[in-house]
């Protein structure tokens, strides 16, 4: 009886709320965003002061951010990091291997960011850090982050899995580092090309990050994972932390990134987030499920791609302007028009991304 007692007792006690990743997660969700809320305005008062002219706007670009984004400061990814570093350290098991793999490519990818935009900043030019230079520091960190995975993971951590396709999976061996690390390098630049308008890459990642917090759940649980048909990665569950602290962190940057934007994230915050949601990928082992949740900016990158190529190979422009939010900017669509209209694409390739989870 005493027994009972006792466990009923420790049932409903407080500390116990801390054992349960769903709370924790709403935990660092409130404490990012807090932080990011409060914090902000004295942090763009300070990288105003610093940077005077603030971010050099391309001149190549859409002629109306001339006018209207001159002068605004940049590395506001810094508001977005802090906020989900503290959020994480607070409410995350430190323990777990997985959170540190993918806190680290944040900051590294974050650093890589922050650099080019003092460059930029600091010579008053839109060209930064080397582009090639800069490649190759992405693709060392997430090969290094790649490799520590498959130390922890194992040999399933190689194994490449297809959405819609229950238990189908083969091994790449070796090839994963390269393939992991593609995965990673490509979603940070993505995300960073489609950091163009107001507010237009901040609510897409934070859609992505609240699909992965739900998949990094299953994935972690081996009862919802074997029911669904998915890869069981023991651990993976925490990540769900990281993706609260980034939904959190990224409201709180909303809040000044909303247009007119008082501050925007710079390469600091969107090669950063880019790079955490291709290391959650990568380590829950939902790399396809990626291109589907984070479709948005896949197109975005594409359309440089098909840009540059179609220029050099036939000397003609598919779009008026790449990326491709600019095009639609030169085909007469406001500002708020575009990122609305892409905040909803993104919100639906998410949801679809979610469906391919249930196989059964």
């Amino acid at each position: 009886m005493l027994t009972l007692l006792a466990d009923f007792s420790n049932l409903f006690s407080p500390l116990n709320l801390f054992r349960y990743i769903t709370f924790r997660a709403a935990g660092a969700a409130a404490t990012a965003l807090a932080f990011v809320f409060f914090f902000g305005p004295s942090i763009i008062a300070a990288l105003r002061i610093k940077q005077g002219k603030g971010q050099p706007i391309r001149e190549d670009g859409p002629a109306s951010h001339l006018l209207t984004k001159k002068g605004t400061p940049t590395m506001g990814g810094l508001m977005i990091l802090s906020g989900l570093l503290v959020a994480t350290l607070l409410w995350a098991n430190l323990k777990n291997p997985y959170v540190w793999i993918v806190i680290l490519v944040t900051a590294c990818f974050g650093a890589i960011g922050f650099y080019d935009d003092y460059l930029k900043v600091t010579k008053q030019s839109h060209k930064g850090f080397s582009g090639k230079a800069r490649l190759a520091l992405e693709f060392l960190v997430a090969a290094l982050a790649c490799y520590a995975l498959t130390r922890i993971g194992g040999e399933n951590m190689s194994k490449l899995a297809l959405p819609m396709a229950k238990g189908f999976a083969f091994s790449l061996g070796w090839f994963f580092l390269g393939f992991g690390a593609f995965v990673v390098v490509a979603a940070g630049n993505c995300v960073n090309l489609t950091d163009g308008l107001d507010g237009l890459a901040i609510v897409p990642s934070m859609i992505a990050a609240a699909a992965f917090a739900i998949i990094a759940y299953l994935a972690g649980n081996s009862i919802f994972s074997d029911y669904l048909g998915i890869n069981h990665i023991a651990g993976t569950g925490e990540l769900t932390i990281v993706c609260a602290a980034v939904i959190g962190a990224g409201l709180g940057f909303l809040w000044f990134n909303a247009p007119p934007a008082q501050i925007f994230m710079g390469d600091t915050g969107s090669l950063a987030l880019g790079g955490l949601l291709g290391a959650i990928a990568v380590a829950i082992k939902q790399e396809f499920v990626l291109v589907i949740i984070g479709g948005l900016f896949v197109l975005e990158g594409a359309s440089v791609i098909v840009q540059v190529a179609s220029f050099k190979l036939t000397g003609k422009r598919v779009f008026r302007m790449a990326p491709i939010h600019h095009h639609f900017e030169q085909m007469g669509w406001t500002e708020p028009q575009i990122v609305i209209r892409f905040w909803i694409i993104s919100f639906v390739l998410a949801l679809i991304g979610l469906s391919t989870l249930k196989l059964r």
